[in-house]
Formats: C-alpha cells, sequence, structure tokens
C-alpha cells in the first residue's frame, strides 16, 4: 500500500514538473529556464528534477515525448473506428494543432533543434514526421484540388502553422494570431470537400 502511494506521489511529481517546464521551455526557451524556475513554477523541490529525469537534457525529451502525446491524443486517429469524417472535425484538429500551448513550444525549441548536434535534433524531427503524416491521415478522407496531395498539403500546412507562430513571438504587438490562424482554417476549409460517400458534418 505504501509502495502504491510512494510511486502515485512520484508521477504526480513528475507530471507537475514536466508541466512546469514545458511552460517555461514556451516561454524562455531551454537555455535560460533553470532548475530553480522549474522548481519554483512546479513547487516541487529543485533536487527531485534531476532525480526524476537525470539531467536538464533528459528533462527536455521528457517534456517533448510527453507534448507529442498530448498533441496526439487530441488529433485522435483518423483511421481508427471511432473517428468522424467530416470538416468540423478536420477544424477541431487544426485548433488542437496550432492553437494549443504545444505550437509553440515547438517553434520556440525550434532554434534548439537546429544546433550542431543538438540533442533534441532526431526527437524534433520525429515529432515533425509524426505531425505531417497525421495530418496527412486525415487529409486523405477529403477531395483535394487537382494536383494536390494528402501528403504535401499537409507539409504546407505545418509549415504555414509554425511560421505564423515564428512571426507571433518575434513580433507579438504586430501579428494577430488569432485571427491568422483562422485564415489558415479557412484556407484548409475552403481547399478541400468531403470526399465521395463520406459523412460530411
Amino acid at each position: 500500500m505504501a509502495t502504491a502511494r510512494r510511486d502515485q506521489t512520484s508521477g504526480e511529481s513528475r507530471e507537475l514538473i514536466l508541466t512546469a517546464a514545458a511552460e517555461l521551455f514556451a516561454v524562455k526557451g531551454y537555455r535560460q529556464t533553470t532548475f530553480a524556475d522549474v522548481a519554483e513554477r512546479s513547487g516541487i523541490s529543485r533536487g527531485s528534477i534531476p532525480w526524476h529525469f537525470g539531467s536538464k537534457e533528459g528533462l527536455l525529451l521528457a517534456v517533448l515525448e510527453r507534448s507529442m502525446n498530448l498533441l496526439q491524443a487530441e488529433l485522435g486517429d483518423p483511421s481508427g473506428p471511432d473517428a468522424e469524417l467530416g470538416l468540423d472535425r478536420l477544424t477541431e484538429g487544426l485548433d488542437a494543432l496550432f492553437a494549443g500551448p504545444t505550437a509553440r513550444l515547438f517553434v520556440t525549441l525550434l532554434v534548439e533543434a537546429l544546433e550542431p548536434d543538438s540533442p533534441i535534433r532526431d526527437r524534433y524531427v520525429a515529432m515533425h514526421d509524426s505531425v505531417r503524416a497525421q495530418g496527412k491521415r486525415w487529409l486523405e478522407q477529403f477531395t483535394l484540388p487537382a494536383g494536390v496531395s494528402a501528403e504535401a498539403l499537409a507539409v504546407a500546412v505545418v509549415g504555414a502553422g509554425i511560421g505564423i507562430h515564428q512571426q507571433w513571438l518575434v513580433a507579438p504587438d504586430r501579428v494577430d494570431i488569432e485571427q491568422s490562424l483562422a485564415a489558415l482554417r479557412a484556407m484548409v476549409m475552403a481547399a478541400i470537400q468531403p470526399a465521395t460517400g463520406a459523412a460530411a458534418r
């Protein structure tokens, strides 16, 4: 019983640390965030952080993995038996991809991923691969413009979303991120139609 309680407490502490680190990395960046910052925001002692994650790099990798899992859960599986076809569901997917805090984290950490010998480069590439693949599976359920593949459109949508966030992070007073993301959604929705036989909602 005591062991189960310790495990639960340990899991709760780990989640608090990951949440705090993700928020700080998104706002301050990886290099500017310290264990002391994470400890203050999470309410967990500074010494517990390396105990859970080994190092700051280990914490970063764990944050990336958790963020990717949360995003995939929000996006859902477009090929699963409970997946809903239709434009409304696609809009929800776009909102999950770009309107949530995970998008800002990915953009902020882009600089880290581009550094030579970056510890997160391979993980970052894998995350992009995963997001594009999931976007492609969603888009394959719709009729696309002639000559446009679901794969190419997924690349364009992800790139546009990242670009909007980059512009906003650099000059938030000059870029209305909500309107810009709404424009991106509208462009995607205007370009596609429910596939023949699909139930548009």
